[in-house]
C-alpha cells in the first residue's frame, strides 16, 4: 500500500470540565453531538439537519466492581483533521481516499478515578466510535459483561435484516418494519449444523435501513480484533438498538488488558442509496497494511471440485465401509471405495484441463485428504490432518501437472470446527502447501466449536482466525475461510485474507434456498465489511436434472449469474459449475473468462436494497469496463448513461441479456448476446427479467 497524501493531525481544542463537544464531517452534512447528562455518555447524529441517531446512551457493564456506565464527567476534549489518499492491495478502487474529522472525549469517574476514552471519527458518508482505555492503575485487566452502545432510532424504518445468532449467518434476509422482527424472526430461521440465537429481536450486522423520508442508514462494526462480534437487539417498542456480544463458554463478553481499545462501531447514512454501496468507511476505519512485501498476494479466478458435490449429490468421502475413522489407525487399502469420490487423480485432471484452457488461475480441490466418513456433526476432535491424502489423490503428482499446465491447485482445509484441531496440524498443513505450491486455502468451521461451549463469533475464535491469517502470511499464503465471522475491513490490514463466506452462499441455490432478491441486499449487508466468496456462475438451473434428490431450481436467470461477478465484488471470483454445463454454453461462458477480479474504479449506477443493483467497474490496468444487473422478483428496466467511458473514444460492448420471455422459475437459461458500438454518449435501455440480470463488457476499439 502507498500512501498519496497525508495531512498530520491538528488539534483544535481542548476544554476542562465540559458536559458536551460535537464535530462535523469535512463536507458539513453530518453533525455528532457528544455530551454527558446526570454522568451518562450520550451521542447523537444529524444528516442534513435530519435527526439519524436520537440521544443514545454509551457504555461498558464489567463482571466485578463498578461498571463504566455512569458517574462520569468529560475532562477533555480534543479534535482533529485527516486526509489521504491509500492505494488497496487489491479493490474496487485503485485509490481510496481517507478523509475525516476526529473528536477524542476523554471522560474520568470520579467515585474510581478510572478513565474511559470515546473516539468518533466523522466522514462524509457515515461514522464511527469506539472505546479507549488508556494505562491507568484503577483499571488494569477487566472483564466485559456486556457493551451498551445504543443506537436510537428515529422511527420504525424498514430493514432488512437476518437473525442474531451466534455461530452463523447463513440466512435469508427479511424485508420489514423494525416492529415486524419480533413477529417475523422465528420464520426466518433455517436449520445450520451450528446455531446460537439470543434473542426475539436481536439481529445481524451489518443491519441496511430506509426511513420513511429517504435516508438510508447502515450499522456494523470496524476493525474486529480481540473482541467479541457485535449484534443488535432491538428495544421495539422505543425503536432503540443496544450492542449485544458474543458470549464465550462461561458467558463473558471479552477480557481486556489496558491500554485498549473496542472495535468502531459503525453509522453509515445518505439519501442516495448508491452511496451506501461505495463508501469505504469500514476500509478506512482499519488499520493500514502489515506487510512490507505484499507482492505475493494475487486476485484469483478458479473453478473447482465443490458443486460436484453441493449440487450433483456427489461425495467428500472416499468409501462407505467406515462408520468410525480414526486416523491413527487408518486404513484405506482394507476398504471399498464407493465410486462417488469425484477428488480423484482423473477427474481433478480434467478439471486442470478445463482451466488451463480457458485462463482460471487455480482449481480448487475438495474432499482430498482422509476422514470425510465421520467428520460432521459429532464435536470430534482429531478430526482431519490436513496432510494425508486418500488413495485416488496423488497430491505430487496433480500439482506437477497442474504446474505444467501453467494453473495451481488450491488448498481446502475443513476444521469441522475442531480449532484446537487445526491450530494443532497448522505449522504442519501449511509446510505441506509450501512443498507442493499451493499458495490459497478455502478454510471451513462446519458444526459446533472445540474447544466446547466456544461460539464462531466469541473473542476467541475471532483471535484464532485471525492467527490463521496472520500465520498463513509467513508462508505467503492467502486466506478464504468459510463459517468465519462476518467480515470488519480486516483486509485492509492483511490483505492476504482475500475472501470470506460468512453468508448464505450459492450452496445454497441447489436446494432452491436463496430468494431471487437475496443478491439485492447483500452489498448493502454482508460485503459492507469484505468481499464475499459467493461461488457464482451457476448454469444449469434445473438441479433435478443433475440429482434428482434435489429440492428445486437455483433462483435465477443464467444472464444474472454472469452479472454477479460485478455486482458481487470480490477479489476471488470462482466459476462454480462443472466444466460439462460451461461446454454446452460457451458463448455466455466467454464473459466469466473475461471479467476482470481487480479494478481501477467502480461506480454504481443503480441500486435500491431488496429490488436491483447495477454496477460498473473499470479493470485493473486496463480501459475495460464490466456492467452488471441483479434484479429480484419484479425484474428492473434501466436506461444506462455510458457517460464514464472516455470522451471522444469508440468502444465496442457485448451485451449478455435474460431474453423477452426469461424467467426465473420457468425459462432461466433464456438468454441474449448481442453486440454494438458505443462512445461516452450513448445511452442503452436494458431490462432485467424476474430474478434476471444482464451483463456488459465494454472494451475500447
Amino acid at each position: 500500500m502507498k500512501k498519496l497524501l497525508y495531512l498530520p493531525l491538528i488539534a483544535v481544542a481542548s476544554t476542562m470540565s465540559m458536559t458536551a463537544a460535537d464535530i462535523t464531517s469535512p463536507d458539513g452534512n453530518i453533525t455528532v453531538d457528544m455530551n454527558v447528562v446526570d454522568g451518562v455518555p450520550l451521542y447523537s447524529m444529524e444528516y442534513k439537519d435530519k435527526a439519524v441517531i436520537k440521544p443514545s446512551a454509551l457504555g461498558i457493564e464489567l463482571t466485578d466492581g463498578d461498571d463504566l456506565m455512569n458517574g462520569f464527567e468529560i475532562v477533555n476534549t480534543s479534535a482533529s483533521s485527516y486526509d489521504e489518499t491509500w492505494q488497496p492491495v487489491w479493490g474496487e478502487s485503485r485509490d481510496i481516499r481517507n478523509r475525516y474529522n476526529e473528536l477524542l472525549v476523554e471522560l474520568r469517574q470520579p467515585s474510581t478515578e478510572r478513565y474511559m476514552n470515546i473516539r468518533f471519527r466523522v466522514y462524509d458518508d457515515g461514522m464511527g466510535f469506539r472505546y479507549e482505555f488508556p494505562l491507568q492503575d484503577n483499571l488494569v485487566y477487566f472483564i466485559v459483561k456486556a457493551e451498551h452502545s445504543q443506537f436510537a432510532m428515529t422511527g420504525d424504518h424498514t430493514a432488512w435484516w437476518i437473525a442474531g445468532d451466534y455461530d452463523t449467518q447463513e440466512y435469508s434476509y427479511t424485508e420489514s418494519r423494525l416492529s415486524e422482527i419480533r413477529p417475523l424472526l422465528e420464520a426466518s430461521i433455517c436449520d445450520n449444523v451450528s446455531q446460537t440465537l439470543f434473542s426475539p429481536t436481536g439481529v445481524q450486522t451489518s443491519l441496511q435501513m430506509k426511513t420513511d423520508d429517504g435516508l438510508y442508514i447502515n450499522l456494523h462494526e470496524a476493525a474486529l480484533v480481540d473482541y467479541s462480534c457485535m449484534h443488535l437487539n432491538l428495544d421495539d417498542k422505543n425503536m432503540v438498538f443496544e450492542s449485544w456480544l458474543t458470549p464465550d463458554a462461561v458467558g463473558n463478553m471479552a477480557y481486556l488488558q489496558a491500554p485498549a481499545k473496542t472495535p468502531w462501531r459503525t453509522v453509515m447514512v445518505s439519501d442516495d442509496a448508491r452511496d451506501m454501496l461505495s463508501s469505504n468507511l469500514i476500509l478506512n476505519l482499519n488499520e493500514p497494511c502489515r506487510y512490507s512485501d505484499t507482492s505475493w498476494i494475487k486476485p484469483v479466478k478458479y473453478i473447482g471440485v465443490w458443486w460436484e458435490m453441493i449440487g450433483h449429490g456427489k461425495q467428500w468421502s472416499y468409501t462407505f465401509d467406515l462408520p468410525s475413522v480414526k486416523l491413527d489407525s487408518l486404513d484405506y487399502s482394507k476398504t471399498k471405495p464407493h465410486g462417488q469420490h469425484p477428488a480423484n487423480n482423473d477427474n481433478v485432471k480434467k478439471y486442470i484441463d478445463f482451466a488451463a484452457e480457458h485462463g482460471f488461475d487455480q482449481v480448487l480441490v475438495e474432499g482430498w485428504n482422509i476422514g470425510w466418513e465421520d467428520w460432521s456433526g459429532k464435536w470430534k476432535d482429531y478430526v482431519f490432518d490436513f496432510q494425508t491424502p486418500y488413495p485416488d489423490f496423488d497430491i505430487e503428482e496433480l500439482n506437477r501437472y497442474a504446474r505444467s499446465k501453467g494453473v495451481k491447485l488450491m488448498m481446502h482445509h475443513e476444521t469441522s470446527s475442531s480449532v484446537r484441531n487445526y491450530e494443532r496440524h497448522m505449522q504442519a498443513a501449511y509446510d505441506l502447501m509450501d512443498k507442493y505450491g499451493y499458495n490459497a486455502v478455502k478454510s471451513g468451521y462446519v458444526g459446533n466449536i472445540i474447544p466446547r461451549g466456544e461460539h464462531h463469533y466469541g473473542q476467541w475464535m475471532n483471535n484464532h482466525y485471525l492467527y490463521a491469517v496472520t500465520e498463513a502470511a509467513k508462508h505467503k499464503i492467502m486466506v478464504n475461510a468459510h463459517e468465519a465471522v462476518r467480515p470488519t475491513g480486516l483486509c485492509r490490514t492483511y490483505p492476504n485474507l482475500i475472501g470470506n463466506e460468512s453468508a448464505r452462499g450459492t450452496e445454497y441455490e441447489s436446494f432452491a434456498g436463496n430468494k431471487p432478491s437475496h443478491t439485492t441486499v447483500l452489498p448493502f449487508t454482508r460485503l459492507q465489511g469484505g468481499p464475499m466468496d459467493y461461488t457464482p456462475g451457476i448454469f444449469e438451473m434445473n438441479m433435478k436434472k443433475v440429482n434428482p434428490h434435489s429440492a428445486g431450481n437455483v433462483n435465477s436467470t443464467l444472464a444474472r449469474q454472469l452479472a454477479l461477478y460485478v455486482t458481487m465484488y470480490s477479489p476471488l471470483q470462482m466459476a462454480a459449475d462443472v466444466p460439462e454445463v460451461y461446454n454446452r454454453f460457451l458463448d455466455a461462458f466467454q464473459f466469466i473468462k473475461d471479467v476482470a477480479v481487480d479494478w481501477d474504479e467502480s461506480r454504481y449506477l443503480e441500486a435500491e436494497p431488496g429490488q436491483y443493483i447495477v454496477a460498473a467497474r473499470k479493470a485493473k490496468g486496463t480501459d475495460d469496463w464490466f456492467i452488471g444487473c441483479t434484479a429480484a422478483e419484479n425484474g428492473h428496466e434501466s436506461e444506462l448513461v455510458l457517460d464514464f467511458l472516455d470522451k471522444g473514444r469508440k468502444y465496442e460492448a457485448t451485451i449478455y441479456a435474460d431474453a423477452p420471455d426469461a424467467h426465473y422459475l420457468d425459462n432461466p437459461q433464456a438468454y441474449t448476446i448481442t453486440k454494438k458500438k458505443v462512445t461516452a454518449k450513448t445511452k442503452l435501455k436494458m431490462k432485467a427479467a424476474p430474478g434476471g440480470g444482464y451483463a456488459i463488457s465494454v472494451k475500447p476499439l
